[in-house]
């Protein structure tokens, strides 16, 4: 895969572009225009979901876009009535019949709704899937470390990729840890906050003037030099480019610490333990 962004190593031995861009909530036209945008300007990692109801507008944009299916990382993810063996296959065959393709790069469970109890039938689906290679690598999204210990131990394999809610205002430090501790790659959506909140924080526009950059730019640089993989949210062509360029300039430790002070001093982040679909 060629990527304007460095790509890093998953367990199932594929690499996944540090820098993506997420699709919510743009409906199936803008997205095919945001897409096909997004990958003339250098980006190869798209990243959507059932429940954003734009799979097909993505699908269009990676064929306008002209760039080869093997060059371009695609990750969607299914919601909890599929949560069984049989029912991720039919997820799995809805979502690349909607993309319009004949494998995912990355296939998550998108949430792991514990009030249903069947993220672990789930999990198992997905193995058999990655098996069969309709699926390159697969993984969760908002799992805590204790439903990561449950996949793990009833298969003895862990995710490629945990998807969670992590800024310089929701730091994440147990889930970093345990996935670090288990070759799992953290990957953080919502990665600049939600709304201006969080690029209006003073921390975080002493980093970006220090260094010349935007304050988006800045906290982008938090995430990717932490070995984080960023999916932020754009629909402009300036900012799509300059969520890509993060990689010509280092924060100091002290300015990583100071953004890292920030930590639950913005909005609470969604509550795995209480919200999914």
């Amino acid at each position: 895969m060629t990527s304007t962004a460095p790509l890093i190593t998953l367990a199932s031995g594929h690499s996944i572009p540090q820098i993506g861009f997420g699709t919510w909530p743009l409906d199936d036209a803008e997205v095919a225009h945001v897409v096909e945008t997004a990958f003339d300007l250098g980006y190869r990692h798209v990243d959507t979901a059932e429940n954003y109801r734009n799979e097909k507008g993505v699908g269009d944009g990676i064929r306008r876009s002209g760039v080869p299916r093997e060059d371009v990382f695609v990750t969607t993810k299914f919601n909890r009535e599929w949560h069984s063996v049989k029912g991720v296959r039919e997820a799995w065959e809805n979502s690349v019949r909607r993309l319009g393709l004949e494998y995912l790069d990355l296939f998550l469970i998108h949430w792991p709704n514990p009030d249903q109890g069947t993220y672990v039938q789930a999990w198992e689906g997905l193995l058999e899937l990655r098996d069969e290679g309709k699926v390159r690598s697969i993984g969760v999204s908002n799992f805590i470390p204790q439903h990561l210990e449950d996949l793990i131990s009833s298969t003895g394999v862990g995710p490629d990729v945990n998807q969670i809610q992590l800024s310089p205002y929701w730091v994440q430090h147990q889930a970093r840890a345990f996935h670090g501790g288990h070759a799992i790659v953290t990957e953080s959506y919502s990665p600049i906050g939600r709304g201006q909140d969080l690029l209006s924080e003073p921390a975080v526009a002493a980093v970006a003037e220090a260094h010349g950059v935007t304050r988006a730019q800045a906290v982008l640089r938090w995430h990717t030099q932490q070995g984080l993989v960023a999916i932020p949210k754009s629909a402009s062509r300036e900012r799509l480019a300059a969520n890509l360029a993060v990689f010509d300039f280092d924060l100091t430790l002290e300015e990583i610490k100071s953004l890292d002070a920030l930590d639950g001093t913005g909005p609470a982040a969604a509550d795995p333990l209480s919200f999914g679909h």
